[in-house]
């Protein structure tokens, strides 16, 4: 009372009441701007897991699906991506006991495409567990393109045991030691694999 009476007396009448209504306005806008920021932060993070869905499953029209190639080749390198772990190798030739080359004699490297690392790896398939040389046999539809890539699809993925290529002829599931790597068996191949269209 006496404040306020003090403010009247000195031509400042009603700042004690004016002070409560900037704190109680201070606080209006203060939780306002803290509930816009929560629903700013909440669109940002459903835009980005949306749009992270939507790259990780894309199309699959790069794909033939009416031909499937099995292959059996030579690990070069493996690319843990987050939404499709990619295998590189150099096919086997049919007597399984070199890589198949181009006319330059440069070894080919196909692109065998899969589903996201983390649901790789929970099948073993990793860049620490599929290191450079190790023998892989798999299953793919090619680009639609002609590049020297393609799809796994639902085919069966085998490694065969260190140093250890198949018979002629053979893949990896037949080789004793071998392991199989996510489900499936490796599929009846539509047709021979064609030589790559140059990138």
């Amino acid at each position: 009372m006496r404040t306020v009476w003090n403010a009247r007396r000195n031509g400042r009448a009603g700042s004690a009441c004016n002070r409560e209504d900037v704190r109680e306005d201070a606080r209006v806008t203060r939780h306002a701007r803290v509930t816009r920021l929560g629903a700013a932060t909440m669109a940002a993070a459903a835009v980005c897991w949306l749009s992270g869905n939507a790259q990780a499953h894309h199309s699959f029209a790069m794909y033939d699906l009416r031909k499937t190639y099995v292959m059996t080749g030579i690990v070069t390198r493996v690319d843990p991506n987050p939404n499709h772990l990619q295998l590189f190798f150099a096919p086997l030739n049919d007597a399984r006991d070199q890589v198949v080359k181009n006319a330059k004699g440069e070894p080919i490297v196909w692109t065998v495409e899969m589903e996201a690392a983390a649901g790789a790896a929970r099948q073993g398939v990793t860049v620490n567990n599929f290191p450079r040389g190790t023998i892989i046999s798999v299953g793919l539809h090619p680009h639609r393109n002609g590049f020297s890539a393609g799809g796994r699809g639902t085919s069966g993925l085998f490694k065969c045991p260190a140093d250890t290529p198949p018979a002629p002829g053979k893949h990896c599931d037949s080789v004793k030691g071998s392991t199989s790597h996510g489900p499936g068996v490796l599929p009846k191949a539509t047709g021979p694999t064609p030589a790559p269209s140059p990138r």
